[in-house]
């Protein structure tokens, strides 16, 4: 009997999730798109900042004040994302949730950038090292009152990751979860074929400029051409440097490939950051990780490892 492919949307952990199944039939593939949806849920109450029972809402609740309790898996995620914070020298850092929202309102009306010293107070609060966690009583602590973790940059991706678990340990062996954008794929189409993408052209982003196989594969994108604010003819991204607290500029959009949409998902936002040479030069010394970057000229870069038409 021919399978047939079994699709949904929805909104999940405040983004637009999409949940593709190859299954036997409707029942089948209905079924296992549930089984998905209730491992991202279960995860979003871990993570959620927004919902103050989360473990992560608690952990920023007692910042220093005193440990709390988390399940192992929040201790590994943080433990994951410290180790990416040091491979991208602080580039990327969960904890961001200390910055000023208010400094940053990024549409039409932002015409100037906070002085320097208001964006580096700003970011005070902001440094991985201080977030203590004691393995052996499964604590996490933030040292400083104020600091607060969030999963923003790494959460959806390893979402992804856990749906995409989920669904294999059930027996779905083709299928695509996009958390957002953060996609990752396993096995083929129903008619054998390599699950395609298309890489989103900076300018126009309902147009794709590149198509590449992503077959057991994952890829995030991260890019300033959704949110953005134009100073003084210059366009600054959404994103913050955790160390300046100042917006970067200079990378319209950045694509990792890697087997882990969580990897991929982490990385995509510090090499922006860290701009085009030093983010390269980063994804170079990694194994089975693959960049596509486009600069605010259109220049497109690409690691080593990957070749894309144009």
């Amino acid at each position: 009997m021919a399978q047939a492919t079994y699709n949904r949307v929805l909104k999940l952990m405040g983004n637009r999730f999409e949940f593709t199944v190859i299954a036997d039939d409707q029942t089948a593939g209905e079924k296992a798109i549930d089984t998905a949806i209730a491992e991202v849920q279960r995860i979003e109450e871990l993570l959620s900042t927004f919902k103050n029972t989360s473990q992560t809402s608690l952990i920023n609740q007692y910042a220093g004040i005193k440990p709390v309790q988390v399940d192992q898996e929040v201790i590994d995620l943080i433990q994951r994302a410290q180790k990416i914070s040091d491979i991208t020298q602080g580039a990327f850092d969960i904890s961001y949730g200390s910055i000023d929202k208010s400094l940053w309102n990024f549409d039409v009306n932002m015409t100037s950038l906070p002085d320097f010293e208001t964006a580096l107070q700003s970011v005070s609060l902001i440094n991985y090292q201080n977030v203590i966690i004691d393995t052996q009583n499964r604590t996490v602590m933030l040292k400083h009152e104020g600091m607060r973790i969030g999963f923003g940059g790494i959460g959806k991706g390893y979402a992804a990751d856990k749906a995409k678990q989920a669904l294999q340990n059930i027996g779905i062996e083709h299928g695509i979860v996009n958390a957002a954008g953060d996609l990752i794929t396993w096995g083929n189409q129903p008619d054998g074929r390599p699950w395609t993408i298309g890489i989103a052209d900076p300018d126009q982003s309902d147009r794709p400029f590149s198509a590449l196989n992503i077959s057991n594969m994952a890829i995030a994108t991260s890019g300033n051409y959704e949110k953005y604010a134009t100073i003084n003819g210059r366009r600054y991204s959404h994103t913050i440097d955790p160390k300046t607290g100042l917006p970067v500029s200079g990378i319209k959009s950045v694509s990792i490939l890697c087997p882990s949409a969580e990897l991929a998902d982490a990385l995509a936002t510090p090499v922006i950051v860290m701009g085009a040479q030093v983010g390269l030069d980063m994804i170079n010394q990694l194994r089975q990780v693959a960049c596509i970057i486009i600069d605010d000229q259109d220049q497109l870069y690409t690691s080593k490892n990957i070749n894309v038409k144009r």
